[in-house]
């Protein structure tokens, strides 16, 4: 009888977990993230019963965070980097100075740290986890607006300093000496260049080109099984090849395909798999967190905790307001970043295993992160009311207004403002345009055909590529301000699902859909905000209908009154 492997059992049991107790903390209200914790702790090593492969799971959250920042980068703008490099650049270092001289300061006076070692701790302290803070803002549905691009470009720089720590490690534990201090700068700011020609290049040459080639097969399997290799492989490859972090490389390469117009439909492949694999992440921090070691130094854990809560949250929240970032933007970066994790690890077991620190801060690290990460609905919710009582009183109001606002360089709305929605161009599609050009009326095409998307797009038509269905496609063809919606899908339970999402973003919208019989038009004619539903065979019966009155002689008014009556099935 064969068994399974420690990665199937890995796999199997950290999922089954993961949505059990994800699904009774969403029962209590509560995010999702808590339950996957608590499935990492629950086939962690420190606690009795089954124990997951530390390893195996620590390879599957690395490709959870890959996925995440790719599909984020998706979803991001080179221009929206520009945008916030004013805020995010400066900010970002001097949060970091700020954050680690806390900390240093938290392990110099609790642990014992020496000069050298205490800094080290510090920036530990200071750099805020990428996957939770984007997690955290995208589950706001903040993740797209001014807030969302400061908390990235903020987090761009975090990992930049990281990339320039690991570079410093060896030097401070006295471990390859021979090479200077400078020659190892050199080298890491030539690779650091060397990786963003390679991205420049191939982000808006090859790979675009690439999944192009591969969209035209008409293949779905193939485009997605196209766009995970592009977002591991090129996340391997940054890390391999240019010693940048995956999530980086990852990201950069997200942001470079997204200006692509397959970026959309890229993004929607993405998600389903990114959404697992980020899950065995919040599992593989659970994994980590061992009780004993939580309360076996209490007094500097909860000073870490402080450190992290104060340089994080607090020096962010502070330096955005200073910077003049609108209060209720400051709040939710600073909500979203006040916690520390897969960084942290990273340089934490590093400066262990290299004798820079000493082992018995792993314990306090460990504290920090799982309380934070478990903490950071909190913290938002914590940070969002504090905005509101902030911006409340009369001294900040008086010097917001001699202040003003933070020049942050203007970014245009993508698509367009007042417009229909096309889903489909098929034959239903192709008429609509056809009227709604003719008037110069506004309005997008959303085609699931690559090759007619692309000759619409040489007519310089509006045209998003990609499924309706998936909601990062219909995102991108801007819903929230359309007037009206209209669904040429041949497909009634898709037409249902198009409009539940587009409604949700925008409740006012008016839609128009096609059905290919009785039951189901008059289903579509039942769901809130459907302004007509047009049936092929009735309206082709109603036609030859008012033909035969008017022919024979049936008042038109008369006539058009008895076609309305039976379209209306009275």
């Amino acid at each position: 009888m064969t068994h399974a492997g420690p990665l199937v059992a890995t796999l199997v049991v950290a999922l089954a977990l993961a949505f059990a107790l994800g699904f009774a903390t969403r029962l209590l209200r509560l995010p999702p993230l808590l339950g996957y914790i608590a499935a990492g702790v629950a086939v962690g090593p420190y606690t009795p019963g089954f124990v997951a492969d530390p390893d195996i799971a620590g390879a599957l959250a690395d490709i959870g965070v890959a996925l995440l920042l790719f599909t984020v980068g998706l979803h991001f703008r080179a221009r929206d980097l520009v945008a916030v490099w004013q805020v995010a650049l400066p900010g970002a270092l001097a949060q970091i100075a700020a954050g680690t001289a806390i900390g240093a300061a938290a392990g110099a006076l609790v642990l014992g740290l020496g000069w050298s070692a205490a800094p080290v701790f510090g920036l530990a302290l200071a750099i805020s986890s990428t996957a939770v803070a984007t997690r955290a803002l995208e589950e706001k549905g903040r993740l797209s607006g001014e807030a969302g691009r400061i908390a990235l470009g903020w987090l761009v720089m975090q990992d930049l300093v990281v990339v320039l720590a690991l570079v410093l490690l060896p030097v401070l534990a006295g471990t390859g000496a021979q090479d200077s201090l400078g020659e190892r700068l050199l080298g890491t700011a030539i690779e650091l260049a060397a990786f963003l020609v390679a991205m420049a290049f191939g982000g808006r040459v090859l790979l675009p080109r690439l999944l192009d080639l591969v969209a035209q097969t008409g293949s779905r399997e193939l485009f997605t099984l196209a766009v995970i290799a592009i977002a591991l492989g090129t996340a391997f490859g940054a890390s391999a090849l240019f010693g940048v972090s995956p999530a980086l490389g990852a990201f950069f390469a997200g942001v470079l395909l997204g200006e692509s117009p397959l970026g959309h439909q890229a993004a929607a492949e993405t998600v389903p798999l990114q959404r697992v694999f980020v899950a065995l992440f919040f599992v593989s921090v659970g994994m980590l967190v061992d009780p004993a070691a939580m309360l076996a130094m209490p007094v500097a854990s909860l000073a870490t905790l402080l450190a992290v809560l104060l340089g994080t949250g607090g020096v962010t929240f502070g330096l955005l307001i200073l910077m003049r970032v609108p209060v209720p933007a400051a709040a939710t970066v600073a909500g979203a970043m006040t916690q520390i994790g897969e960084f942290s690890f990273l340089l934490g077991a590093l400066a262990i295993g290299s004798g820079v620190l000493p082992g018995t801060v792993r314990g306090p690290i460990l504290v920090a992160a799982t309380l934070t990460i478990l903490a950071t609905p909190l913290m938002q919710a914590l940070a969002d009311r504090l905005a509101v009582r902030i911006e409340g009183t009369r001294r900040m109001r008086v010097w917001l207004m001699r202040r003003g606002r933070a020049r942050l360089s203007h970014v245009p709305p993508q698509g367009l403002v007042d417009h229909a929605i096309l889903v489909g161009h098929g034959r239903v599609g192709r008429v609509v345009a056809a009227a709604l050009r003719r008037h110069r009326q506004p309005y997008v095409v959303v085609e699931a055909s690559h090759a007619v998307a692309e000759a619409l797009r040489a007519e310089g038509v509006p045209v998003v590529w990609g499924d309706a269905t998936r909601i990062e496609v219909l995102k991108a063809a801007r819903p929230e301000t359309a007037r009206l919606i209209v669904l040429g899908m041949p497909d009634g339970a898709g037409c249902r699902r198009v409009l539940a999402m587009a409604r949700a973003m925008n409740p006012t919208i008016t839609a128009a859909a096609r059905a290919h019989d009785e039951e189901e038009a008059a289903f579509l004619e039942r769901e809130k905000g459907m302004g007509v539903v047009v049936m092929g065979e009735r309206e082709i019966a109603l036609g030859m209908a008012d033909f035969a009155m008017t022919r024979l002689g049936v008042d038109p008014a008369a006539a058009a009154r008895t076609v309305e009556e039976l379209r209306a099935g009275r």
